[in-house]
């Protein structure tokens, strides 16, 4: 039967309500002793280029799909050769016009023919589930139409059991890109359409729960939890455990150990009706806001949390219970303790994965409409219309029902970047009336009417210290701002991690363990959205918005996650992870001691044991065990350090400890490096001056010989180092690739250095010898170096002295001009024969580091070869410099190479196979094509990181100002075994 409106109505997919057809939503749950089918795999797939372009006839037993196509569900037809990805951030890919969608308006048809199984129950009700589809749907089984739906990353389940038969079941669904609900999910992501979660028919036997409601509570004065379950038909809920058995609707008390992230205790559990056995997984805690603070089981929590979409390279947001999984143990391996599920509800399957491994969890209504900003007071916003109110409650309603018994949820979100309106407000009394155990949270309405946390995005370190000592700028009206003043502050996101970064981490951290209000905060995002193309040559990249046919995008906005889109960590995330790790080891070097500091909210460091090693210039010397006494939440200890093995005296020693997981867990394997410290130990630094006293220099033609080397006479360029020609001679360099934060965002209102640097023409810097002088042991070439077009410069002198087998060059630099912005880098670059691909040092590593992500930065001997040394960012950029370095080594595969040694203070040290110019002309990773020579980097200094790309730059601390200043660096030609 064909329902759809009168020609006088809006179509079902232009209606801003819900839908029609469905059930009322329900917990769920992933099994029980009811029956269940999964209809998942192959169906047949026709692609029409609007919504009424086909007919319906695909719906009817026999129909002839001749000519359809196929895809996969779960997934997205866009990903599976039917039209393409598009990414936008915040405006709508379409025009906008409530609820009004394009004429154009890609639709799949989706068609499954399917049996039950012999054993399937003739008794009950049968439902059919769809767990996720974008962006709207309608349904027929067996001809008959179900019903029409929205709300794409919830679930809506139809009753079918009069329409099924034994085999050859027609289930249909058309699936619309474009919707009125469309204009609700405008989320900073990809537009992917499609079935992208689990079909799934459902067996309801008579007398089984239309839903229920675990109420597990937990007093931390008494240690005792409180439980009542309630369920629709009644039946009994059984502990054995706890030697638990009580009616539903009845209330019990009992001794328990509590659910927290960090110690996930969950009681298997089952409740039993007439009809059905559910399986629970019960977790006992008590979450609510007290004086101001959000506490769980009566302590404060500190969120170190990650903004989490749902995301597969291949797979889009149909993401499977392995990649959840892995999402989650990549999560707690790396500290991170929270996730809030931007911007949308997750498979359900994840939040079970939260209950088990043991995260905070902020569930987020799936909502926003952050595209309407663009207007004169978000005109039209469909939170404030009241069109969309039943939408906004049933999107609401089905997220608390769904996900309702979880421990791991916490709080509820409204959604995100909304503005401020009525039907926000229609969610929250709804929220809070359905469920007062938990908290609310909203963001982008600056009054805080309906959430209750005080939520910022992006704010910088000084407004987070003053909102922290309770003194931001009050607002107008007194009775809001003592509203706002009494809410708990949340970073809901902070630290963009868009490119190379996010910078400032550390001293976000500080101020949250400092200042009992603030709570901790989000970073954004977890993931790189990056999905895969190939060059014409089949070489595989990721691309980004813009790389897929879009006429509106964002570009590589939508790559700014920890990970990269294979799930390979980045350097980020191993600076997060150091930067939040939950035990602090800090050491006095005068006393031999280190003072270890548990900063778990709950668990006490029984759970870890601490490791010495005792190194000299990066060489493993002595390791042991460090016996720390268990250390309950915030307690500290001083620890004596073992003595120092003899025969150390001349190096630089350095004492590393590291607490360590002391038994396998369910997220990690015994010997996991939870958190680590170093303390210099005593002895020499790295030699940073000649050893032996300079030789003098002899002028030969047009030659200048110094030591080991030979120059230039005219202008002074190094010729050769022993038997060692450089492809180029060193010489000042300030230019680096700008990353994705040095660009920043076009809707800051602070300066933007990646850009004012370009337009300086910092990339074309042109050097003039102004006079190449031999005078005794020294040569000293003076010259300037400054863009064309400019009248701002550099004088840079470069001193050159030699022992017999070394060379060391001290240089100068003097701004000529008052600069107008600080220097990218200030160091050297010189470019060294291709075969010189393995690299060693002593220093910072073994990653990446720059002045304001150099926390996980560990000092040691490390090596690697130069293509390892890049981080493979999805837009080529600035990356792979090693901090603290007091020497470094370049070798080709006979061991013939060039050793590079600090002077008067550690270098930055970069290698790669291409210059600094080509890393900024490239769009993707394949663009970098090797070349014949190595370009190295040796810097005396880095501009900072900051996270300008949505968030603030760096912090004043990390500017590299072009001021007076000098290095030294030594050089010395070596071969196999020297």
């Amino acid at each position: 039967m064909d329902t759809r409106p009168e020609d006088d109505r809006l179509p079902y997919y232009e209606d801003p309500s819900p839908g029609s057809g469905s059930l009322p939503a329900r917990a769920w749950y992933a099994a029980s002793d009811a029956a269940r089918l999964a209809l998942n795999g192959t169906w047949a797939f026709r692609l029409s280029g609007t919504a009424e372009e086909a007919d319906t006839g695909f719906t009817a037993d026999g129909a002839d799909t001749a000519g359809w196509s196929e895809v996969t569900v779960p997934g997205h037809w866009v990903l599976q050769g039917h039209g393409a990805p598009a990414y936008t951030n915040v405006r709508y890919p379409f025009p906008v016009d409530p609820p009004r969608v394009p004429t154009e308006n890609p639709t799949g048809d989706h068609r499954r023919v399917f049996d039950l199984p012999a054993d399937w129950p003739a008794d009950g009700e049968s439902v059919l589930r769809f767990e996720g589809v974008e962006s709207a749907a309608r349904v027929w089984l067996n001809g008959e139409e179900l019903g029409t739906f929205q709300g794409s990353r919830l679930p809506h389940e139809f009753a079918v059991g009069a329409l099924l038969r034994p085999t050859g079941n027609v289930l249909a669904v058309r699936v619309h890109q474009w919707s009125a609900g469309s204009y609700l999910e405008d989320q900073d992501m990809w537009w992917l359409p499609g079935i992208f979660r689990e079909v799934t028919l459902l067996h309801r036997p008579r007398q089984a729960p239309a839903d229920f409601f675990v109420h597990a509570g937990y007093d931390h004065t008494t240690g005792r939890g409180t439980l009542r379950v309630d369920a629709e038909p009644g039946g009994r809920v059984t502990v054995p455990e706890l030697g638990v058995d009580l009616a539903t609707g009845e209330e019990t008390a009992v001794p328990v150990q509590p659910w927290t992230a960090e110690i996930p205790r969950l009681y298997n559990a089952e409740l039993a009706t007439a009809g059905e056995r559910i399986p629970l997984r019960i977790g006992f805690r008590t979450v609510g806001i007290e004086n101001g603070v959000f506490k769980a089981n009566g302590r404060r929590i500190l969120f170190r949390g990650v903004n989490r979409h749902e995301f597969h390279p291949q797979a889009g947001r149909a993401v499977d219970e392995a990649t959840m999984r892995q999402d989650i143990l990549l999560m707690k391996q790396h500290n991170i303790n929270a996730v809030r599920t931007s911007h949308y509800p997750p498979h359900p399957a994840f939040l079970d994965l939260c209950d088990e491994l043991g995260l905070w969890v902020i569930d987020e209504c799936d909502l926003e409409t952050h595209g309407f900003c663009f207007f004169p007071d978000w005109r039209g916003n469909p939170v404030d219309d009241e069109r969309f109110t039943p939408a906004l409650l049933d999107r609401a309603r089905r997220m608390v029902e769904r996900d309702k018994n979880h421990p791991s949820v916490v709080i509820w979100s409204l959604g995100n970047e909304c503005g401020a309106g009525a039907g926000l407000g229609a969610m929250a009394r709804w929220i809070r009336d359905r469920d007062p155990s938990r908290p609310i949270h909203y963001e982008n309405d600056s009054d805080y009417p309906d959430s209750d946390f005080y939520s910022r995005m992006y704010a910088s370190h000084e407004e987070v210290e003053r909102i922290g000592r309770r003194e931001e700028p009050p607002l107008a009206d007194p009775e809001l701002d003592a509203h706002r003043r009494s809410l708990p502050f949340l970073l809901c996101e902070y630290a963009h991690a868009m490119g190379n970064g996010p910078g400032g981490l550390s001293e976000y951290q500080r101020l949250f363990e400092t200042y009992e209000r603030l709570q901790g905060g989000f970073v954004w995002e977890w993931i790189d959205h990056g999905l895969p193309k190939q060059t014409p040559d089949g070489r595989t990249y990721f691309g980004y918005g813009g790389d897929f046919g879009e006429e509106l995008h964002d570009g590589n906005f939508v790559c700014d996650g920890l990970l990269f889109p294979d799930r390979t960590p980045s350097p980020g995330l191993i600076e997060f992870k150091k930067v939040i790790e939950p035990v602090r080891i800090t050491g006095d070097a005068g006393a031999g001691t280190v003072t270890v500091t548990n900063g778990h909210d709950f668990a006490d460091t029984s759970h870890l044991a601490f490791e010495w090693v005792h190194e000299v210039e990066g060489e493993r010397l002595a390791e042991g065990r460090l016996n720390v006494p268990p250390l309950a939440p915030g307690e500290s200890a001083d620890v004596k350090l073992p003595p120092a093995p003899g025969g150390t005296d001349g190096g630089e020693a350095v004492r590393t400890v590291r607490a360590v997981l002391a038994r396998d867990t369910a997220w990690a394997a015994e010997g996991h490096v939870v958190a680590w410290g170093q303390v210099t130990a005593g002895g020499a630094e790295p030699r940073r001056a000649p050893a032996a006293p300079a030789v003098p220099g002899r002028r030969a033609g047009n030659r200048i010989d110094l030591g080991p080397a030979s120059f230039d006479a005219a202008h002074g360029r190094l010729l050769r180092l022993g038997g060692l020609t450089p492809a180029q001679a060193p010489r000042l360099d300030v230019w680096r690739a700008p990353t994705d934060n040095d660009l920043g965002a076009s809707w800051q209102e602070d300066a933007r250095y990646g850009m004012r640097w370009r337009e300086l023409g910092l990339d074309r810097m042109r050097h003039r010898i102004d006079g190449v002088d031999l005078a005794g042991d020294a040569l000293t070439v003076r010259t300037r170096v400054a863009p064309a077009g400019e009248e701002l410069g550099l004088r840079a002198d470069y001193r050159w002295t030699a022992t017999d087998d070394e060379l060391w060059l001290t240089v100068s630099v003097t701004p000529d001009s008052a600069w107008p912005c600080p220097l990218p880098r200030l160091g050297l670059r010189l470019g060294l024969p291709a075969a010189f691909s393995q690299a060693a040092w002593y220093g910072g590593g073994p990653g990446e580091a720059y002045p304001d992500t150099r926390a996980a930065s560990r000092l040691g001997r490390y090596a690697s070869t130069v293509d390892a040394l890049q981080t493979p960012y999805v837009r080529p950029q600035e990356n792979g410099a090693r901090a603290d370095v007091r020497w470094a080594e370049l070798r080709d595969g006979d061991g013939h190479g060039l050793r590079m040694t600090a002077g008067s203070a550690p270098f930055w040290f970069t290698a790669r196979r291409w210059t600094s110019e080509q890393l900024d002309a490239a769009e993707h990773t394949t663009d970098l094509a090797p070349g014949d020579t190595v370009w190295v980097n040796l810097d005396h200094g880095q501009h900072g990181i900051g996270s300008q790309s949505c968030g603030p730059g760096p912090l004043p601390q990390y500017y590299l100002h072009a001021g007076t200043a000098e290095f030294s660096l030594g050089f010395r030609e070596v071969t196999a075994g020297g």
